[in-house]
């Protein structure tokens, strides 16, 4: 149960009252920005909240059970803060949100109401709608190992002990052209065979759009040419500059095969290659058929 300020609970039970509702919301870099709906800024833990004319919040739904409860903030994108470029780079992605009930004639007394993470943001012209996810939403997302075939490390990680910072395994091209919204034409990765970046992360280091970053669906080596492209996952926020800086790292599809032979790190593999499959378990004993006949799988 929330226990509601002294000075707060008094002015509630008054015979009119001076309330708003504040967001602060704490974005991926760091950065901390501050949104009222109330018609005037508001000053609240230090950040200055600006007011959003148009800003709509939906009904929190939450209940006493760990079911994941939510809402919706909706609005226009303005220079208060909220910035097309920045949602396309991610910084939104997964933000944490305090929303306050405050009295906006004596900000001193405030109430946090919940704590909450932007899920889903969309976005329709200029106008925008993030979902707020409650704090239980962690719960939801699965831990631990699953036995699978493939390695459930991710290359470069402990587990892994891939070194990334080896040159066989990263490089900085210059982008040539952008043929494509999701495809850049890039010089510098000549030595590199096609596909080797297939899989890998591409991130922006300068110009427009630093710091954008996404995953290589396909590198292309073109066998007339030697023109190099690559395809990504997520287009960039716009057209990025023929000579942007990037960085690439190679990419891994998780597989023995590929650990062994272009890693050589398959005593690393944290995948269980060897692992019968569904169509084994579902299938009958069959005597002498060298498939299901209480034989060893492996000689």
């Amino acid at each position: 149960m929330k226990q509601i300020p002294e000075a707060l609970a008094a002015h509630l039970a008054g015979r009119a009252t001076t309330l708003a509702r504040v967001w602060l919301v704490t974005r991926a870099d760091g950065v901390r920005l501050g949104f009222t709906d109330h018609d005037q800024s508001l000053s609240v833990d230090g950040v200055t909240c600006q007011p959003q004319e148009g800003l709509e919040a939906s009904l929190d739904q939450s209940g006493p059970d760990l079911a994941v409860g939510g809402g919706e903030v909706s609005g226009a994108l303005s220079t208060s803060g909220l910035r097309d470029v920045d949602l396309e780079l991610g910084l939104w992605d997964g933000a944490e949100v305090a929303i306050w009930q405050v009295n906006w004639a004596d900000v001193t007394q405030a109430l946090l109401l919940r704590r909450a993470r932007i899920g889903e943001v969309s976005r329709k012209g200029q106008a925008f709608t993030a979902e707020l996810r409650s704090l239980s939403h962690a719960l939801d997302v699965a831990k631990g190992r699953v036995f699978s075939n493939q390695c459930d490390a991710d290359l470069g990680d402990a587990r892994c002990g891939i070194d990334l910072s080896d040159p066989a395994y990263h490089a900085s091209p210059l982008v040539v052209a952008m043929s494509d919204p999701s495809q850049l034409s890039v010089s510098g990765l000549e030595g590199f065979e096609s596909g080797w970046f297939s899989g890998g992360v591409l991130k922006v280091l300068d110009g427009d759009f630093a710091g954008f970053h996404t995953e290589i669906a396909d590198h292309r080596v073109s066998p007339l040419t030697g023109q190099v492209d690559l395809a990504l996952w997520q287009a960039p926020p716009g057209l990025v500059a023929p000579g942007t800086g990037l960085h690439v790292t190679a990419g891994c599809d998780r597989c023995l095969a590929t650990c062994s032979e272009k890693f050589s790190n398959h005593l690393n593999f944290r995948g269980f290659p060897h692992m019968p499959g569904n169509d084994f378990v579902l299938s009958y004993p069959q005597r002498n058929s060298g498939e299901n006949d209480g034989s060893p799988l492996r000689g």
